[in-house]
C-alpha cells in the first residue's frame, strides 16, 4: 500500500468484493429474519447497491436504537443490514490497508492476532520486566471518558484525509461519519466505528511512543496502561497526555485514571494483573455466574438446546482460562 491512497476506489468495487463483505456481515447472524429476506434476494440487492456506490448516490440508513445492560448500560445503534454490508466493503478494503500498518504492536483493540487476552499477558509480561529492571515502580491506569460519544467528527475526517486521498472514498468516509446526526460522536455499534476509534487514538499512540519515548505502554480501545519508575515523572507525563488529547483530540480522561504502585496491581481488559497472576475480577465472576443461570433457565424451559448453551459460554471460557481461577472453571466448565 502506498504512503497515502489514490485512486483505489474503483479498483474495489466490484459485485464479488461486496458478496464477500455480505459472507462476512452474516457470520453466526444467518438465522435472522433481516438476513433471510436479503438472502432471498441477494444478486438483486447487490447489483443495487453496486450502482449506489458506482454513481456516489448511495445514502446511508437510519439506526435501530437499543441498550445493552453487560458490562455496563449502553445504547447501541444498530444499521440497517444493507449498510452494514457497505461498512465491511469499506473497512475491508480501504481504512485497515491504509492504517493497520500504522498502528502500535501494544494497540489490540479490534485487530486479527492480538484482542483482550493477549493485552493483559503483554501488560503481565512487561511488569515482570519493569519489576526486574527497577524493583519498585508505578502504574498509571488512563481511561477516556465517554469516548465514542465524544469523537470530533471533523478531527477524524482530517485524520483520514491525511492518509486517504482518494476523493471517492473520502465521499463515502463523510456518508458514513455523518450518518449518526450530532455534533459529535460515531455511532458503536457500526464495524467501521470500532477502526475509526483506534484511529482516532492511534494519534495519542505515536505521541506516547514517540514523543514521549514512553517504552511499556499498552491500550485496549479507550482503556490504556503506562508503566514507570519515578512516580513524579509519571504524574508529569499524564499531565502531558492530558493536554495532548484536550488540544489535539478534545477529549478528557475520567475519574477512574490514577496512579498505583506496582504492588497493588492494575484493572485491565477485566482482569486485576499483577506480576505473576491474572484474576478474575469480581464483576466479570458475577457476570458469568448470572449468564449461566439464564441459560440453564432457558434450556429447562426448552427455548434454547444443551449445544446452542455451550455455545453462547464458549467466549466466556476463552476469558477465563487465562485466568487464576480453577475452581470456578472446574465447577462451571468441567
Amino acid at each position: 500500500m502506498p504512503k497515502t491512497v489514490r485512486n483505489k476506489f474503483d479498483q474495489a468495487l466490484s459485485y464479488e468484493k461486496l458478496a464477500k463483505a455480505h459472507k462476512e456481515s452474516k457470520k453466526n447472524k444467518s438465522g435472522r429474519s433481516n438476513i433471510i429476506c436479503f438472502e432471498m434476494r441477494r444478486e438483486e440487492y447487490l447489483l443495487w447497491l453496486y450502482e449506489k456506490l458506482k454513481t456516489q448516490t448511495y445514502k446511508h440508513g437510519t439506526y435501530k436504537l437499543f441498550y445493552v445492560k453487560e458490562p455496563k448500560l449502553r445504547m447501541i445503534e444498530s444499521s440497517k443490514y444493507i449498510d452494514r454490508i457497505v461498512h465491511r466493503w469499506y473497512v475491508d478494503n480501504f481504512l485497515l490497508p491504509a492504517f493497520l500498518p500504522q498502528f502500535i504492536p501494544n494497540s489490540y483493540a479490534c485487530i486479527q492476532g492480538r484482542g483482550m487476552h493477549q493485552s493483559a499477558l503483554d501488560v503481565q509480561k512487561s511488569m515482570r520486566k519493569a519489576k526486574k529492571q527497577w524493583g519498585e515502580y508505578y502504574i498509571l491506569k488512563m481511561d477516556i471518558a465517554k469516548y465514542f460519544q465524544s469523537i470530533n467528527k471533523e478531527i477524524l475526517l482530517e485524520i483520514i484525509q491525511k492518509k486517504i486521498k482518494d476523493p471517492k472514498i473520502i465521499w463515502l468516509t463523510k456518508e458514513i461519519i455523518y450518518s449518526k446526526k450530532t455534533e459529535t460522536g460515531i455511532a458503536i455499534g457500526n464495524y467501521s466505528s470500532q477502526i475509526y476509534a483506534n484511529i482516532y487514538l492511534n494519534e495519542i499512540d505515536q505521541y506516547i511512543k514517540h514523543e514521549l519515548k514512553i517504552r511499556y505502554y499498552f491500550r485496549y480501545m479507550d482503556d490504556s496502561v503506562i508503566l514507570l519508575k519515578d512516580k513524579k515523572e509519571l504524574r508529569q507525563i499524564l499531565q502531558k497526555i492530558e493536554k495532548f488529547l484536550s488540544e489535539k483530540l478534545h477529549l478528557k480522561l475520567n475519574s477512574k485514571t490514577n496512579i498505583f504502585k506496582a504492588k497493588q496491581g492494575v484493572n485491565f481488559c477485566g482482569y486485576h494483573i499483577n506480576e505473576y497472576r491474572l484474576k478474575l475480577r469480581h464483576k466479570g465472576k458475577v457476570r458469568l455466574k448470572r449468564k449461566i443461570k439464564k441459560l440453564k433457565l432457558k434450556v429447562k424451559k426448552g427455548e434454547l438446546s444443551s449445544k446452542e448453551a455451550k455455545q453462547f459460554l464458549c467466549g466466556h471460557y476463552g476469558y477465563l482460562k487465562y485466568a487464576s481461577c480453577y475452581h470456578l472453571r472446574k465447577k462451571y466448565f468441567a
